[in-house]
């Protein structure tokens, strides 16, 4: 196991009604005036803008609004929410939705005290200071409300880039009611699974050794997932389910799953390509690209996979190759009951320029890239074709 320093701030408030806490939590980190930051018409039409305004209203916070955050957040909204948040003189940003919107008000909150352009920071330069976010969360996925992370894609030139401010960014506090997601969508529910499983993945494949207690953690989220994501399946409304896959999305983001090991996430560049240049949803796309990215470990470095179809597949085989592979099928059963795409085709995108996903990934990540085994171009085409499933 490698040395580490692990700190979670996030205040995690969870269970029934706590979104209409979000007006006091705000005081109680200081905030006098709050940039709201949401997506589309749901939270409107569910009530829920409407609660957490109220909620900010009894406390005598002020606030303003920026709506419109849309999938694969981009930087024009960005920069329209440093702007607004500038102008109003906003001390805090609360975030009422998904990924998207978290990321979103995430990249807002290191632009507003900045001088220059928010971009900077994600051309390496590092977040100081930010002003303080707080999350509403509507969609489990991404895990941003536990995370010092954001993905924005700038689109001149469509480069989809993620940076890391463990500490800076991480929000204040989490307002996490499962019954928020009870109306999703099962295709938003199922990208969500694919992605928060994708993030344990990318924790899993490791070459750190002396790691069983993180392999563990990471193991029972796995099957703790897969259990509860089909019991939502066959009852959308099962209270407990939702929960655990709620708090799932968390874990496998806040860190707590690659302490003390050294973390890949390969599979997230490669991804990243596919839904900056055809829009697709990150989730599905995950679904497809990471069974590939397995595909292609098995023939190079078996192990780490063939560990993962037995203790979370219960895959029966003495062989690593043979039974990584075997663990791979299991996944991709999963993922078509859960309803989601396992190739390119299905993804929506049967003609993908591969070429161009090549280019762009290693211009965006570098050559080589990825830590289980750093990646070459050659190597990415083959799992970009692997991805076309034909």
């Amino acid at each position: 196991m490698n040395n580490f320093f692990f700190c979670t701030p996030t205040k995690y408030v969870f269970g029934r009604d706590v979104e209409n806490e979000a007006g006091q939590r705000i005081i109680d980190e200081g905030g006098t005036k709050a940039l709201i930051v949401i997506g589309g018409g749901s939270v409107v039409r569910s009530g829920l803008l409407d609660r957490v305004t109220k909620s900010l209203e009894k406390a005598g916070i002020a606030h303003c609004l920026l709506s419109g955050i849309q999938p694969n957040p981009v930087d024009t909204k960005v920069y329209e929410g440093i702007k607004m948040a500038r102008a109003e003189r906003c001390d805090f940003i609360l975030a009422v939705g998904g990924g998207s919107v978290i990321d979103t008000a995430k990249a807002i909150a290191a632009g507003v005290p900045y001088d220059g352009d928010f971009w900077d920071f994600f051309m390496g330069r590092k977040v100081e200071r930010a002003v303080p976010v707080g999350v509403v969360l509507t969609i489990p996925a991404a895990g941003s409300e536990g995370s010092g992370n954001t993905v924005i894609t700038r689109l001149d030139g469509l480069h989809k880039i993620s940076i890391r401010s463990p500490y800076a960014l991480r929000p204040k506090f989490a307002l996490m009611n499962p019954e928020l997601t009870y109306t999703l969508p099962f295709s938003q529910t199922s990208a969500g699974v694919a992605d928060m499983m994708s993030h344990i993945f990318e924790r899993y494949f490791t070459n750190t050794t002396g790691v069983e207690i993180t392999d563990r953690i990471c193991e029972g989220a796995l099957k703790a997932i897969i259990t509860e994501a089909l019991k939502i399946k066959a009852n959308p409304t099962d209270y407990d389910a939702r929960a655990n896959i709620m708090w799932s999305g968390t874990v496998a983001h806040n860190g707590i799953c690659g302490v003390g090991r050294e973390e890949d996430w390969a599979s997230h560049g490669l991804e990243h390509e596919l839904s900056a240049v055809y829009g697709v949803t990150h989730g599905a796309g995950l679904a497809v690209i990471f069974p590939a990215w397995m595909t292609f470990m098995a023939e190079r470095k078996p192990a780490r996979g063939a560990q993962l179809a037995r203790r979370v597949f219960d895959i029966d085989d003495d062989d690593d190759r043979s039974a990584a592979i075997k663990g791979i099928e299991r996944l991709k059963a999963f993922y078509r009951e859960m309803e989601l795409p396992t190739n390119l085709a299905e993804l929506g995108i049967p003609d993908a320029d591969i070429d161009l996903l090549v280019e762009k990934v290693h211009e965006n990540k570098g050559t080589p890239f990825g830590s289980y085994v750093p990646l070459y171009p050659d190597d990415s085409r083959r799992i970009y074709e692997t991805a076309k499933g034909v």
